[in-house]
C-alpha cells in the first residue's frame, strides 16, 4: 500500500499544544479534556475510564481481532516531600529522573488552594556565598529545593499560602520549534508519541481509510509510574503498538529520523509476529526504520501483558536525545511513526486465528527452526 500523507503541520500544532499542558502523573484531568476534544472533532465516540484514560474505537470491517495504538498523556514532575523551616520545599519525583535536569527549572506547584511559581535550585546555589562548594555537592533530589516566588521565608509562611506535603509539581516544558525540524523541550516523552498518533488518525479520517478490523486508539495516564495500559485493553484487542521514546545515546542504535522498531525492553522480547510485520511494512512502504534494543525501559505494552492482557505487543519509537531530561528529537521521526501508524491499522489482518481469544493449533502462526545435529533442515 501507499503511506497516507501526514500533515506535519497539524502534528506540530497538536504538539505545542500538549507541551503547553501541565500533566504530571497524578494531574492529568486537562490534557485527557483536550485530548478527548480533540478526537471528537475528528469524529471520534470517546470512553473514559473512572481516572481519565482514554479509548477511542474507529470501526472497521470486523469488531474482534481488534488492533490498538497506545500512547501516555503523563509526564515526569514532582512532589512536595517537605516543607522546610526556611519555607522552600523538599521534593521526590514523579516517575524515574534525575534531580541533575530538575536543576534550574521553572515550575508550577499546584495546591488545593491554587497554583504558584518557583525555581528548583541546588540547595547551594549562590557561588558568591559557597564559592567552589555549588560544584563540589552531592547530586540528588535530597540537595535541590523549590524556592517559591512568594514572601516565604518559614514554613509557616509557606503552609499560609496554601502549600503542603503532597502537592503537585509541574516542570514547565521550555519547549522551542525550529526552522530546520528539530524540536527542544521537557516532556517530549511522551507528547510527542501523542500528537503523531492524533497525525494518523487524522490522515486516516481525511483519506477515509478502510481498515480490517475496529481500531482501538488508547491514551493512558500513568505510564511514568507503572501502570500504562494496564485497565484499558478491551477484550476483543489482540494486537497493540505502544508509540514512546527511543533512546539516542552511546550503545543505543535509534535516532532522531526515521521510526525506531524496538525489538526488546527490559521486560523482554516483543511479539516476533507484530514486529516483523512493522518491520515489512517499513520496508513495503519505504520508511526510514531501524531497530534497537532498550534495557533499562518498559512502555505501556509490557503493563497490559503484566496485568494479563493476552495481546501480541509491538513497540515503535522515535529516537530521543537526553530522554528525561531535556529532550530533542526532529520531526522527520515523528512523521515516520505516523506513516507507519497509519499503514498498519489499514493493513491486511494476516493471522486470522488472533479474531479468537481461544482456539485450537489450526492457523497457529509458525517461526523458522533449525535442527541440531548440524544439517541445513533443507531437503
Amino acid at each position: 500500500m501507499t503511506t497516507l500523507s501526514i500533515d506535519t503541520d497539524y502534528l506540530a500544532a497538536q504538539l505545542k499544544a500538549l507541551l503547553a499542558i501541565d500533566s504530571p502523573t497524578g494531574y492529568t484531568d486537562t490534557v485527557v479534556r483536550h485530548v478527548t476534544g480533540e478526537l471528537e472533532r475528528l469524529g471520534m465516540s470517546v470512553e473514559l475510564t473512572r481516572r481519565g484514560a482514554i479509548r477511542a474505537v474507529r470501526q472497521g470491517s470486523r469488531r474482534q481481532g481488534a488492533r490498538a495504538i497506545v500512547t501516555h498523556l503523563d509526564t515526569l514532575g514532582a512532589q512536595v516531600k517537605l516543607v522546610k523551616d526556611n519555607g522552600r520545599l523538599e521534593l521526590v519525583p514523579i516517575g524515574h529522573w534525575s534531580s541533575r535536569f530538575a536543576e534550574g527549572a521553572r515550575a508550577n506547584i499546584y495546591s488545593y488552594d491554587g497554583r504558584h511559581r518557583g525555581s528548583i535550585l541546588p540547595l547551594m546555589a549562590s557561588g558568591h556565598t559557597f564559592n567552589d562548594g555549588v560544584d563540589n555537592q552531592a547530586v540528588g533530589w535530597p540537595h535541590i529545593e523549590l524556592r517559591i516566588d512568594a514572601h516565604t521565608s518559614s514554613k509557616a509562611e509557606t503552609l499560609a499560602l496554601g502549600i503542603d506535603i503532597g502537592d503537585i509539581v509541574a516542570i514547565d516544558p521550555e519547549t522551542e520549534f525550529m526552522d530546520n525540524g528539530f524540536i527542544v523541550s521537557r516532556h517530549l516523552d511522551d507528547k510527542a508519541g501523542v500528537a503523531a498518533s492524533l497525525a494518523a488518525l487524522e490522515a486516516v479520517e481525511r483519506e477515509k481509510a478502510k481498515t480490517p478490523v475496529d481500531i482501538h486508539w488508547l491514551f493512558t495516564i500513568a505510564e511514568e509510574v507503572g501502570v500504562g495500559a494496564t485497565a484499558i485493553v478491551a477484550p476483543e484487542v489482540a494486537s497493540m503498538v505502544a508509540v514512546d521514546n527511543g533512546t539516542t545515546a552511546p550503545g543505543q542504535n535509534s535516532s532522531e529520523f526515521g521510526v525506531t522498531i524496538a525489538m526488546a525492553d527490559q521486560t523482554g522480547p516483543f511479539d516476533y509476529h507484530l514486529t516483523k510485520k512493522l518491520i515489512d511494512l517499513c520496508r513495503g512502504n519505504e520508511i526510514a526504520m531501524q531497530r534497537d534494543v532498550f534495557r533499562y525501559y518498559r512502555s505501556d505494552s509490557a503493563s497490559a501483558v503484566v496485568a494479563g492482557h493476552d495481546v501480541r505487543t509491538a513497540l515503535i519509537a522515535f529516537g530521543v536525545d537526553a530522554s528525561h531530561g531535556y529532550e530533542r528529537i526532529h520531526m522527520d521521526a515523528l512523521r515516520s511513526v505516523a506513516e507507519l501508524i497509519s499503514a498498519y491499522v489499514a493493513s491486511p489482518l494476516e493471522i486470522k486465528r488472533d479474531i479468537a481469544e481461544i482456539s485450537g493449533v489450526q492457523g497457529f502462526t509458525e517461526q523458522l527452526n533449525a535442527p541440531h545435529d548440524g544439517s541445513s533442515g533443507e531437503g
